[in-house]
């Protein structure tokens, strides 16, 4: 089920019968403890405007996705710069005074450097450990998404599975499949995947051998300045053949090292999810697996904790950790 952005409404937060008007995103912006390497502190931000004290979010601006809103509105509120983890499920609430609802979709969000300085909408900013902020915050739908993040590490391994761009019908090409090239809305997709990935901290780029999946993370890979390496086994044809092999070199592309973006294709994806999911004991939601979507998988110790869908339009639909907490 979508609402009005194509942004899917599902997660721990969602209700069927609420349509949100105003569309949101923040984060659980988390930083380890100076001097305590393991401990974490969670970042909560004062506003003068409306005298509490919350999680970094702001308003999505026109034709901007949730994902890119995040990591922007932290940066408008407090100056830090963070790459996103896992998704955390969104809250909707009506707007005193309006017949509105209000969406805000969170995701955990790492520093990754800049510094805070008073603005125009947030004056002060506080460190608080994790087992403290609860106490800190103003809102009851805050330390929600809060005790959503703490029921996983807050440092996991990204890897990033996206499904090739548009590339229009195999009969209609006159020339080797592996050859197809993307069509004008698939290199449309390609480059949309761009700032979305970032927002990821994508680094390295991994892709099937087939012409569409390799076009379709060119882009990113021209933007970050980095080559993309061919990953034979993870294309239709070789997956089919060598399943196994291809499902072990999948597994070890996770890194905790660097966040990898890896390209394949339709009749890959479901099945390497299906087995993935099932080795690790995940349970995994419906996903469409759409041209041009993405998988966010997270990993800790490498073993995959959770994978949060986005469809072709960057929509998400969430998938929760099935083992006890």
């Amino acid at each position: 089920m979508n609402d009005a952005t194509g942004y899917e409404a599902a997660g721990p937060f969602w209700d069927p019968r609420v349509r949100a008007n105003i569309h949101a995103a923040g984060a659980v912006v988390w930083r380890r403890s100076p001097g305590k390497s393991r401990a974490i502190e969670i970042a909560v931000v004062h506003r003068p405007k409306y005298r509490d004290w919350s999680l970094p979010k702001g308003k999505l601006d026109p034709g901007e996705t949730p994902i890119i809103a995040a990591v922007r509105e932290v940066h408008e509120e407090t100056g830090l710069e963070c790459r996103l983890g896992r998704y955390l499920g969104h809250v909707t609430y009506p707007i005193p005074g309006h017949r509105r609802l209000k969406r805000v979709d969170y995701w955990a969000a790492e520093v990754t450097g800049g510094e805070f300085s008073a603005n125009s909408e947030v004056d002060v900013l506080h460190w608080h450990p994790l087992e403290r902020v609860m106490d800190e915050l103003s809102y009851p739908m805050d330390r929600q998404v809060v005790r959503t993040f703490a029921r996983l590490p807050a440092h996991t391994s990204t890897l990033l599975l996206v499904r090739h761009a548009k590339a229009g019908r195999r009969d209609a090409f006159d020339g080797p499949d592996e050859q197809r090239p993307l069509e004008r809305a698939g290199s449309a997709q390609a480059q949309a995947l761009i700032p979305n990935l970032l927002a990821f901290g994508a680094e390295e780029i991994y892709s099937a051998d087939p012409v569409r999946c390799v076009d379709t993370v060119r882009p990113l890979a021209e933007k970050l300045g980095t080559d993309i390496t061919l990953e034979p086994l993870l294309s239709e044809i070789r997956y089919a053949t060598d399943t196994d092999a291809a499902r072990e070199r999948a597994v070890s592309l996770v890194s905790d090292r660097a966040v990898r973006v890896v390209c394949s294709q339709g009749k890959v994806i479901p099945d390497l999810m299906a087995w993935w999911a099932k080795k690790d004991g995940l349970t995994l939601q419906p996903a469409r697996n759409r041209k041009g979507s993405v998988w966010v998988l997270s990993f800790v110790d490498g073993a995959l904790v959770a994978a949060d869908h986005l469809d072709r339009s960057i929509s998400t639909e969430v998938v929760k950790d099935s083992r006890p907490s």
